[in-house]
């Protein structure tokens, strides 16, 4: 028999699908799989216009069978089947797609949902076998054709016996080499894994007998096969709200995304317009274990006509949305042509938006009706959201922000930026920062501005402050650091007083200033502290607890915050370094300097830099 050439740049082009478009082998059945699935399709959609083709439709199938003898994968479906022209025109020509032409020549296109749209799936069969028949009969014809290929050199194709229309795929498996083993291809469960993986919710039954082991009547174990169908069929996303119970959806969310435990929230969305999606949306309950990795991958499963085409679509979320899991199926979304990846366009972007709002929406409707279960997904992932503010330098804050929660010092517990507001008067938002609440409580500026009545929020993360720092203003309403220099609450009459004694004791601070050298930017007596002898602020952009934050950074820069160290004038020490000026002791005013600026620091948490220095002299101070 007369072998036939391909007739596109049959050798060249037939060695690129199989070698470069698919990247992944498994897939050859996804696509011999929709490809039955298509022409399934063209039948029911033919008998509707045909009164003289009586089909059923729950009659069509597609089967799957494999024979470890032969070494043989047969994918076959019970659909129109293929004259010998259509054999010749759809396997012949590569890149020719039949079931787009099909589309392209009836009016219903969309109430259609052919899945095959450049008519390349077929050859990924090459990817596995060094040879493929297709045997085939059309409903228009009463002869059955038999086309075969081992590849680039050619097809043959001769009149065959087949006693129904429909087609029968037979791949003939490669031998095993050092980097592939293609038997594995043979395997029951490896069968059941892909079709489940990606052509799970094809609307026809894909049957296959499975082997199975069972013990007889003797309680011997024997094997053997049972007919399985081994896909769902219908997605859970595809059925109607009151024949889904939450049970159903939780189960699907521990299955698919291998959690053990139940999200904390199902999101559903249908969505209608100038891009059509169904999306099935879930909030974990906790933080993957390599969730804050470069390891960790986000994206949601990505669905068209029933087919996965991607296990994670990243594009389809934002950073700091990529705690969620689930998927998304759209009928409207460019393919590329292996359509294992999608094509960079409109449609995906807009899918993208509409999701961001969907989940926002949600999020926002959890933080206001169930608060609990928002402070259980905020402790596992509201780092994600403050660090979408700080990467973006505030451009995300608008949509954030109002998602960020902090503990107050009033309320003892967290709240949001809006909840402060509805309570402050003024136009200031008070905050420190520190490891935790218990510690923050204790610092020195804190305590003064909560007996001064004013609400301070406690950021205890690392991004906190940065966050703060980013937002810039809540509402209008700046933002003030308990610590910071420009922090003062006292009265001016207060303030004119305190001036008035730093001046009179300048000589005195040049010395302590000459002890500490460039550690501190200035030393002063204040009278806003209560029972504190001393503590450190700071003057500048980078407060104490961000200087510690950027100097834990990897091969980050030395960071110094502008510190003043600040002794209360009320407190005894304050005479006690009076008196040891006026007398002329610099020797002990500078001991006293070096303890009272080394407490500042153990304060706020700092190291000091020679404990040993620090403990003897307190040693010596003490046994005068």
């Amino acid at each position: 028999m007369k072998k036939k050439e391909f007739k596109a740049e049959s050798k060249k082009l037939l060695n690129l699908m199989i070698n470069s478009i698919y990247t992944n082998k498994e897939i050859f059945l996804r696509e011999l799989i929709s490809n039955s699935s298509d022409a399934l399709d063209k039948l029911h959609y033919v008998s509707l216009t045909n009164a003289n083709l009586k089909v059923k439709k729950d009659k069509l199938e597609i089967r799957l069978e494999t024979d470890k003898e032969k070494r043989t994968i047969k994918v076959i479906d019970n659909g129109i089947g293929m004259t010998k022209e259509e054999l010749e025109e759809n396997l012949g020509t590569i890149a020719k797609s039949g079931s787009e032409l099909f589309k392209s020549e009836n009016d219903d296109k969309k109430n259609m949902e052919i899945i095959g749209q450049f008519g390349v799936g077929f050859y990924s069969s090459f990817m596995v076998a060094n040879k493929v028949s297709v045997l085939s009969r059309s409903i228009n014809s009463d002869k059955a054709y038999l086309w075969e290929s081992e590849g680039e050199a050619g097809y043959t194709i001769e009149e065959a016996e087949k006693d129904e229309p429909g087609t029968i795929i037979t791949l003939y498996l490669k031998e095993n080499t050092d980097d592939n083993n293609y038997d594995e291809f043979l395997e029951d469960y490896t069968i059941s894994r892909i079709v489940k993986k990606y052509s799970d919710y094809i609307k026809y039954p894909i049957k296959m007998e499975v082997e199975e082991e069972e013990e007889d009547k003797d309680k011997k174990k024997v094997k053997h096969k049972h007919e399985h169908i081994l896909n769902s069929m219908t997605p859970i996303w595809k059925k109607k709200k009151k024949d889904v119970k939450d049970e159903d959806y939780n189960n699907f969310y521990t299955d698919k995304f291998y959690d053990y435990e139940k999200p904390l929230k199902v999101i559903k969305s249908e969505v209608e317009g100038l891009t059509s999606y169904d999306a099935l949306l879930f909030i974990p309950s906790h933080a993957p274990y390599n969730y804050y990795t470069k390891e960790y991958e986000k994206g949601l499963m990505l669905y068209s006509k029933g087919v996965m085409i991607m296990e994670k679509c990243a594009d389809l979320l934002p950073d700091y949305f990529s705690f969620v899991k689930g998927v998304v199926d759209s009928l409207d979304i460019e393919l590329n042509i292996s359509r294992e990846t999608m094509q960079q366009d409109k449609q995906i972007k807009l899918i993208a938006k509409s999701l961001e709002t969907k989940i926002k929406k949600e999020l926002e409707s959890m933080l206001k009706d169930d608060r609990e279960n928002y402070e259980k997904f905020y402790e596992a992932f509201g780092e994600q959201l403050k660090y979408g503010i700080y990467s973006s330098y505030g451009m995300n804050k608008e949509l954030l922000q109002d998602l960020l929660l902090f503990y107050s010092s009033k309320e003892e517990k967290l709240v949001t930026l809006s909840e402060y507001l509805e309570r402050m008067e003024g136009d200031t938002i008070y905050y420190a920062s520190g490891e935790t609440t218990s510690k923050i409580k204790m610092l020195p500026n804190v305590i003064n501005a909560m007996d001064k009545d004013k609400e301070v929020l406690f950021l205890t993360n690392y991004l906190d402050e940065f966050v703060i720092k980013t937002i810039g203003t809540y509402h209008d309403k700046k933002f003030q650091n308990v610590s910071d220099a420009n922090f003062d609450l006292s009265s001016d009459s207060e303030k004119e007083e305190i001036k008035k004694i730093n001046e009179e004791s300048k000589d005195m601070f040049k010395v302590m200033k000459e002890e500490l050298g460039d550690s501190v930017k200035d030393i002063r007596f204040t009278n806003r502290l209560k029972n504190h002898p001393v503590c450190l602020i700071t003057d500048g952009e980078v407060s104490i607890e961000m200087e510690k934050v950027l100097n834990a950074m990897p091969n980050g820069d030395s960071v110094k915050a502008e510190k003043i160290l600040e002794i209360n004038e009320s407190h005894p020490i304050s005479q006690k370094l009076k008196d040891l000026y006026k007398a002329g002791d610099i020797d002990n005013i500078k001991k006293y300097t070096k303890v009272l600026y080394s407490e500042a620091r153990l304060i706020e948490g700092l190291t000091v830099d020679d404990p040993t220095e620090l403990s003897n002299l307190i040693c010596e101070i003490m046994s005068k």
